[in-house]
C-alpha cells in the first residue's frame, strides 16, 4: 500500500497538493515535518506527525524530522491565541536533545538510502543577516499574500507582533533551503500548518521557478469537543519524567469508544484487519474494554517499555480490587503517588511502626481512617478492612517492614474508600 492510501484508510489524510501521490510513486522522496522545540519532551499530540513520519519511512521515503532552533526563537501563530515566550540558544539545544532520543524510538536514524535525518534550522539561520534574509526572501512574498493566511487573520483583532508575523516566511525558507540543498520535494504536518506549509511552495516557485509539494494530516478532534493530548492536569508527555507510565497508559485506556477507535487507526501500526477484528471483539464485550486496551498497551510500550506497560497494568488493577499485595510491591514511588491522587492521605510517625503499632491505633488514632475506635474496630471485625491488599484483624500489627517503597501504607475499607498513610 502506498504513503497517502496508508494515510487515507487509518483517517489521516486532509490536504494534499495536486501531483504529490504522482512524485510519490515514482520513488524514493525525501519529505520533512517540523517540530516545536519550546520544551524538552515531545507530547502526544506530536505523535500524530511522529507517525507521518513513520508511515513515510516505511512506505520506502526517507523522512526528515526539522527541529525548530531558529523557529523556536520566534514563536508560530497558527492556533495561538497569544505571543509565546521565546526562549535563549542553551534552553532550546537542550530541548533538542532531549526530543531526538524520543524520535529514535519511532524512526529508524541508521544505516541505508531512506534512513531518518534530523536537522535543526538554526544551523542555516544563525549565519542569516536580517538586511540579507528581507532581501533573498522577503521581496519574493507579499504582504497581501501573508495577510490572507488564517494564522494571521485570526490574530489581528487582539494583535501580533512583527516576529509572529514574519514566522511563515522563516518556516517557508526552511523549505526552500531543504529544497535547494537537501532535494527534500515534500513538507508535511498537519492542517493548521497548511499555510505555512504552500509559503514555501510559493516561495520555491517565485524564487528559483521549482516545483514542490505539500500534505497534511486532520488535526484530532476529543468525540466531546474537548482538546486531544490534554487532561485536567495537563499535557500528556511522552517523557517519562513528566508523564509517568501509569498516566500515559491511563491516557489512551480511559478513551471513549469512538475515540479509541479513531486513535488505534493513527497511533498504532495495526493492519486494517487486526483493527477490525479487535473492533468486533470489543462490540461483543464493550465492558471489557478491549478496543482500549489493545491502543493503550500497544502505544505504552513503543513509547516506553514492555515493562513499564506491565507496571501500569499492575497499578492499575489496584483501584478495581483485582490486584494482590504483591503486585503493589512492584510498584516505584510515582506509581504509587498517580494511582492514589486525590485520596486522603495522612501521616504516620515512622517511629511508631518500628516495634509494631496495632492496627486498630493506626487507623482511628495515628491516622483518622476511621472517626473512632468503635467504627474501626466494628470494620475489623467485619473483615472489612486491608493494609496494602491484605486483609487485617484486630490483632495485626503493623511495622516498617510493611512500608512500601519504605514510606507508604495503603490502607482499604469496603471495596472502593482507599487511604494513602505516609510514614514520616
Amino acid at each position: 500500500m502506498g504513503f497517502v492510501d496508508e494515510l487515507k484508510w487509518r483517517g489521516m489524510l486532509q490536504d494534499i497538493m495536486p501531483g504529490t501521490e504522482e512524485l510519490l510513486n515514482k520513488g524514493m522522496v525525501k519529505g520533512y515535518i517540523g517540530f516545536d522545540p519550546t520544551a524538552d519532551s515531545l507530547g502526544v499530540g506530536n505523535l500524530v506527525q511522529i507517525m507521518n513520519l513513520l508511515h513515510l519511512q516505511k512506505a520506502g521515503h526517507k523522512p526528515i524530522a526539522l527541529i525548530g532552533g531558529a523557529t523556536g526563537m520566534v514563536g508560530d501563530p497558527s492556533g495561538k491565541n497569544e505571543e509565546r515566550n521565546l526562549l535563549n540558544e542553551e534552553v532550546l539545544n537542550h530541548n533538542i536533545a532531549c526530543q531526538k532520543k524520543q524520535l529514535e524510538k519511532f524512526l529508524n536514524f541508521g544505516e541505508g538510502e531512506n534512513a531518518a535525518e534530523l536537522v535543526n534550522n538554526y544551523d542555516w539561520f544563525k549565519s542569516f543577516t536580517f538586511l540579507d534574509f528581507i532581501r533573498d526572501v522577503g521581496k519574493h512574498i507579499t504582504v497581501n499574500y501573508m495577510m490572507a493566511k488564517d494564522s494571521v487573520q485570526n490574530r489581528l483583532e487582539n494583535g501580533m507582533s512583527f516576529t509572529e508575523f514574519t514566522y511563515q516566511l522563516v518556516q517557508g525558507y526552511d523549505f526552500y533551503y531543504l529544497w535547494k540543498n537537501h532535494g527534500v520535494m515534500l513538507q508535511l504536518g498537519g492542517s493548521d500548518q497548511w499555510g505555512n506549509i504552500v509559503t514555501g511552495t510559493e516561495l520555491i516557485r517565485r524564487k528559483d521557478g521549482g516545483e514542490a509539494y505539500a500534505l497534511t494530516t486532520k488535526l484530532i478532534r476529543k468525540a466531546d469537543g474537548t482538546k486531544f493530548g490534554k487532561t485536567a492536569s495537563g499535557n500528556i508527555w511522552l517523557d517519562p519524567a513528566r508523564t509517568s507510565p501509569y498516566k500515559f497508559y491511563q491516557f489512551w485506556l480511559n478513551a471513549s469508544d469512538e475515540d479509541a477507535a479513531n486513535y488505534i487507526r493513527i497511533f498504532t501500526l495495526k493492519s486494517k484487519e487486526e483493527i477490525e477484528a479487535i473492533e468486533e471483539a470489543h462490540k461483543a464485550e464493550p465492558h471489557l474494554r478491549k478496543l482500549q486496551k489493545a491502543l493503550a498497551e500497544d502505544i505504552t510500550i513503543r513509547v516506553h517499555s514492555e515493562n513499564d506497560l506491565k507496571r501500569a497494568i499492575a497499578a492499575s488493577e489496584i483501584l478495581f480490587g483485582s490486584s494482590t499485595a504483591d503486585a503493589l510491591q512492584t510498584l516505584s514511588e510515582q506509581d504509587i503517588l498517580d494511582v492514589f491522587e486525590g485520596v486522603p492521605t495522612f501521616a504516620v510517625a515512622k517511629a511508631q511502626l518500628q516495634e509494631g503499632l496495632d492496627v486498630l491505633q493506626l487507623l482511628s488514632e495515628s491516622a483518622k481512617v476511621f472517626p473512632s475506635k468503635g467504627e474501626a474496630r466494628r470494620s475489623l471485625q467485619e473483615n472489612a478492612v486491608s493494609i496494602n491488599k491484605a486483609k487485617v484483624t484486630l490483632e495485626s500489627k503493623v511495622t516498617t517492614n510493611d512500608l512500601l517503597n519504605g514510606k507508604y501504607l495503603i490502607a482499604q475499607k469496603g471495596k472502593k474508600n482507599y487511604y494513602l498513610l505516609v510514614a514520616e
